[in-house]
């Protein structure tokens, strides 16, 4: 057992725990390292804009073809009037996304490290299959929202058994876009699905029209973490992080399993078509 009975229960009753210390700081500064490596081998001519505010509209097949590759996506307030990046490619991401736990050695290695192991078995993962990565940069001054929302609306499985584990890689506050969460709200319904539209691009599908608390809401409360902190997430959980309009940057990194036993439906926006789901 890595977690005490006391953060079991904690997890169980408000559907995140925070687990300080989880990661040191050289794996944290390994994976900035590599993930700033990758960037700067962008191809530039690609541009394709994450926003969770208009996601049906900025699903391109970038993103959609983005479930077993290494991909980059910029900030919305990256480019000027024109189109123009206001600043170089490494200011400029939003995120890198979906499969480097798969394909690339460095994350690879941070993502299968045995704590994370550990705890998935803790809070009662029988079988995991580790489904999507994400290195989330949160750049100073601009860098994005992201809309309050449950990870299961994304990553949706029969039965529910999404879990996200958040770390972060620098100091997050509610300065630069720290994590908010509604604790408990892991009990309330699903509100939506993310899916592939059969016409092409995608859509959200209702499922209950309880309304997901609102950024302003006493619901929510925030996560400040330093940095090497683990937060674990459940897919129900209602959560939701601010514009970084601080000096500094928040990277963190974000891996999102799922049961092996689970049935993962066909039209959820993220498919590997080439990757089989592996475990630690």
């Amino acid at each position: 057992m890595i977690l005490s009975d006391e953060e079991l229960a904690e997890w169980d009753r408000d559907g995140f725990l925070v687990v300080p210390g989880a990661v040191g700081a050289a794996a944290c500064d390994e994976l900035r390292t590599r993930a700033n490596e990758i960037v700067a081998e962008l191809d530039a001519s690609t541009v394709s804009i994450f926003s969770t505010d208009e996601q049906t509209r900025t699903s391109d097949e970038h993103f959609l073809g983005s479930g077993d590759q290494v991909r980059c996506f910029f900030e919305a307030g990256a480019f000027d009037d024109d189109g123009a990046l206001r600043a170089p490619n490494e200011q400029s991401i939003n995120k890198l996304g979906h499969a480097m736990h798969d394909l690339d050695p460095v994350f690879d290695r941070f993502s299968r490290a045995p704590i994370f192991a550990g705890i998935a078995a803790d809070i009662g993962v029988r079988d995991p299959r580790l489904l999507q990565s994400m290195y989330i940069f949160k750049q100073p001054h601009f860098g994005g929202e992201v809309a309050c929302h449950q990870d299961a609306t994304f990553l949706f499985t029969e039965p529910q058994t999404a879990v996200g584990f958040w770390v972060a890689l620098e100091d997050a506050t509610i300065h630069n876009g720290c994590l908010w969460a509604e604790p408990g709200g892991h009990r309330g319904p699903l509100r939506q699905r993310f899916v592939r539209d059969g016409a092409g691009g995608t859509r959200f599908d209702l499922l209950d029209p309880t309304p997901l608390p609102d950024p302003a809401s006493a619901r929510l409360v925030p996560l400040e973490t330093p940095k090497g902190t683990l937060v674990l997430l459940h897919g129900l959980l209602p959560h939701w992080s601010d514009t970084n309009r601080s000096e500094r940057s928040r990277h963190a990194y974000s891996l999102h399993l799922i049961e092996a036993s689970a049935t993962y439906p066909p039209d959820n926006w993220l498919q590997r078509p080439t990757l089989p789901l592996r475990g630690f």
